[in-house]
């Protein structure tokens, strides 16, 4: 392990503000690219709902002026669009940099107490690399004949020249082969980072387990994103030089052709684990915040860690279970389902784990904690309504239907969107030395929970009834329209979530410039990273600490009777 990482100060605005290969600078910009590109795409899902639950009617404030040549009203190929695209800017372009990118650049330097990424270049490489991914799909908006429509999982044969004309799929396919190279450099600079910047005493079995979960998604990322990057290259080489990977014999002129299945299996060998990459940050987050603001050690930490180690390792063999329709043999589809029963073992000892760290803690209902909990809450249910997408009888009654989107949105989105709104709000302290209003921040979170849950479970509903995804309009199909109030319900909830994340925009943005000056540990807990000063100084740490306890050392009787917690850097008394 180095301890002496050291780099000099920038002294120009463009090396300190822009091109900077400071973590803590390169964290902020992921954040703001995040947020600006999670806001973009909360519009898009706005837009989808008013569409569902009022077909044919114009979009009311912004849609005369989207969509002048329809009057304000989605047709069918603006809402095939609106719908692809919105799924791949929320996975790629908003969660990703958001949690990988910003909590992740801050946190691993500071919680292993290290001066820097040990790739400072690289990691400064990888964010402006998301940014031409971001700014290429941004200006796939704009060319003729629009953006992408084949979905945010791209199959073909819709995605290739057969099904789609137009620049806009290829420009699709471009940005996301730019945004997998950024996740590439970012989990190489992150593992090699955490092997060998570690500070003195800092044990594997003394990690944060938010450093544990950004590691193990590192993996993931550095195995698994260069197969979604070879089905874009392929993709790329279809549209453009005319070649056939995905384009079945079936319809090519004159014989030849290639297999629309092969790109399903290159795109969930990827995507199945990225269901992962995005929940392990969340898991090791809410596995920190259950345990400070609980007051108590987190239950079973190597357990904990063993559970999210054995779902990275998982992770890999249960792709198959988005291909029950496919025409995959049945002995295969078997092995699928049963490594994905299997999967959920882990995940259901890390919610018991969870669980046994609230029972009888001397709860704090901060607003991080209050995030924490409610990822517990949608994880769950997420997880629980994930056994029918599982199984194979089940799922092809299911598949393609609203019951997959709630289950979908439950578990990756919202419990990856709460898992990162609870790190801003906790880490925002000693990001920006300014503490947020956390009244605002409580109605912000109860203003999410409750319209969330109900618009999902609603979907659950809807999705059990038979109602498809993607359609243009439900009312046009007779045993559908029975259901349509279900959809305005759906949609008002929904207006109502997007409303509530106004409230955090305001107060991010007032507390940012305008907010109460922050302690340094306003918190009281004991890792690394709330043991330096406020604002964090260039090189992070003026000394390096050497570790001598654990991440969670709270309500040790040891400790006596006016203190609750110990710094990483103090041995607990004998």
């Amino acid at each position: 392990m180095s301890t002496d990482h050291i780099h000099p100060e920038p002294t120009t605005f463009l090396s300190k503000h822009v091109f900077s290969t400071d973590h803590k600078v390169i964290a902020k910009q992921f954040m703001w690219f995040g947020l600006i590109w999670l806001g973009i795409g909360g519009i898009m899902a706005m837009m989808i709902r008013w569409q569902l639950a009022n077909p044919g009617e114009p979009v009311p404030l912004i849609g005369a002026l989207l969509f002048p040549r329809t009057e304000g009203v989605l047709d069918p190929a603006t809402y095939n669009t609106l719908f692809t695209m919105h799924g791949t800017i929320m996975i790629f372009l908003g969660l990703t940099p958001l949690m990988i990118g910003a909590l992740g650049n801050w946190c691993i330097p500071l919680m292993i107490g290290a001066r820097d990424m040990i790739f400072p270049t690289l990691n400064m490489l990888s964010f402006w690399a998301m940014f031409a991914g971001g700014a290429v799909g941004f200006y796939s908006l704009f060319v003729p004949m629009g953006a992408t429509e084949a979905g945010w999982t791209g199959y073909p044969t819709l995605s290739t020249t057969v099904g789609t004309q137009g620049q806009g799929e290829t420009l699709w396919a471009l940005a996301v082969f730019l945004i997998g190279a950024s996740s590439i450099m970012g989990g190489i600079n992150y593992m090699t980072t955490v092997i060998r910047l570690r500070a003195p005493g800092m044990t594997w079995d003394r990690l944060p387990l938010t450093v544990w979960g950004i590691f193990l998604t590192s993996v993931l990322n550095v195995l698994f994103i260069p197969v979604i990057g070879s089905a874009m290259i392929l993709l790329f080489l279809d549209r453009v030089f005319g070649t056939t990977f995905f384009v079945p014999a079936s319809i090519m002129q004159g014989g030849g052709g290639g297999d629309p299945i092969l790109y399903q299996h290159l795109f969930w060998i990827f995507g199945h684990p990225e269901v992962y990459i995005l929940i392990l940050p969340a898991w090791g987050i809410i596995g920190d915040l259950l345990s400070f603001f609980a007051r108590k050690p987190a239950f079973g930490y190597r357990i904990s860690v063993g559970a999210m180690a054995a779902v990275t390792i998982l992770s890999a063999v249960v792709y198959g279970h988005h291909m029950f329709t496919t025409g995959l043999s049945p002995m295969l589809g078997e092995s699928f389902m049963l490594l994905t029963m299997i999967i959920s073992v882990p995940a259901e000892i890390l919610f018991f784990n969870w669980l046994h760290t609230l029972w009888k803690g001397n709860l704090r209902l901060t607003t991080p904690m209050l995030f924490s909990i409610g990822v517990i809450f949608v994880f769950g249910l997420g997880g629980l309504t994930g056994i029918y997408c599982a199984t194979i009888g089940t799922d092809i009654f299911l598949h393609d239907t609203m019951f997959i989107v709630g289950h979908f949105h439950l578990t990756m989105a919202a419990s990856a969107l709460f898992a990162t709104f609870g790190g801003i709000y906790f880490w925002f302290p000693k990001m920006f030395a300014r503490q947020m209003n956390e009244t605002l921040g409580k109605i912000h979170f109860w203003g999410s929970f409750v319209p969330l849950v109900t618009l999902f479970c609603l979907m659950f509903v809807m999705g059990y009834a038979g109602m498809p995804r993607r359609y243009y309009d439900h009312t046009s199909v007779e045993y559908l329209e029975a259901l349509q109030h279900m959809n305005r319900y759906a949609t008002h909830a929904a207006f109502l979530l997007g409303a509530a994340q106004l409230v955090f925009v305001y107060n991010f943005i007032k507390s940012r410039w305008w907010g109460p000056k922050a302690d340094s540990n306003p918190w009281q807990v004991g890792t690394l990273d709330w043991l330096t000063e406020t604002p964090v100084p260039h090189c992070n740490f003026v000394q390096i600490p050497t570790v001598l306890s654990g991440p969670h050392e709270f309500s040790n009787p040891k400790l006596g009777p006016d203190r609750d917690w110990i710094p990483m850097t103090e041995k607990m008394p004998s």
